[in-house]
């Protein structure tokens, strides 16, 4: 039996993404995190390794919080492009959480187009939302970004949530290039030896 059934993932979408909501808010941290995004951003996604890690810890049996390395917090404001606010909305919502395990990362996505090329070497063109920034995440299974709402959470995945519950690690290509992803890759494995590695010429 895949784990996309031993894990509760089956069903209709709507369904998986419930499933997925319930794994993370076994999180004891993740309801914090939820809750300072909310207080400090209009509008918001936490993303990438503390939603997808979370999960593989939970499928593997590890605690919750292994091997997560930071939190990733995104928003969009393309008014105000300034490395200035971004530092200051990271430097309060890391003071909130202070207390947890974690650096806090808070990325304005409408800006990262000004620094991506001195980072990763090639130029990219400006995001459009935290959504058309999601889609372009290193692999299928990290491009998801989870939001507070006064009716629930909101999950944004635009390649499904398959490959996440079945710990697969597939590139995906729309950005980055081989190298990351294969560093990437072999530093996951490490810590999760129950991946499946798809090779990036496959």
């Amino acid at each position: 039996m895949s784990a996309l059934y031993q894990s509760g993932f089956h069903g209709s979408f709507e369904s998986q993404k419930e499933t997925l909501i319930n794994i993370l808010l076994k999180n004891k941290s993740m309801h914090e995190v939820f809750e300072t995004a909310e207080k400090h951003l209009k509008d918001y996604y936490v993303g990438a390794g503390f939603i997808f890690q979370t999960v593989w810890n939970y499928l593997s049996g590890f605690p919750l919080d292994y091997g997560i390395g930071d939190v990733d917090i995104v928003y969009f404001d393309r008014e105000d492009l300034s490395i200035e606010t971004e530092k200051e909305l990271e430097s309060q919502i890391s003071e909130t959480l202070k207390h947890l395990p974690f650096k806090i990362d808070v990325k304005n996505e409408a800006r990262v187009h000004l620094w991506y090329e001195k980072k990763f070497g090639y130029p990219i063109a400006p995001y459009q939302s935290m959504e058309d920034a999601i889609d372009t995440w290193p692999t299928t299974a990290s491009s998801i970004g989870v939001k507070k709402k006064e009716a629930g959470y909101e999950v944004y995945a635009p390649f499904g949530l398959e490959d996440l519950v079945e710990m697969v690690v597939r590139p995906n290509k729309t950005l980055i290039t081989k190298e990351i992803y294969e560093s990437k890759a072999v530093k996951w494995k490490n810590k999760w030896p129950k991946l499946t590695v798809i090779p990036w010429d496959v």
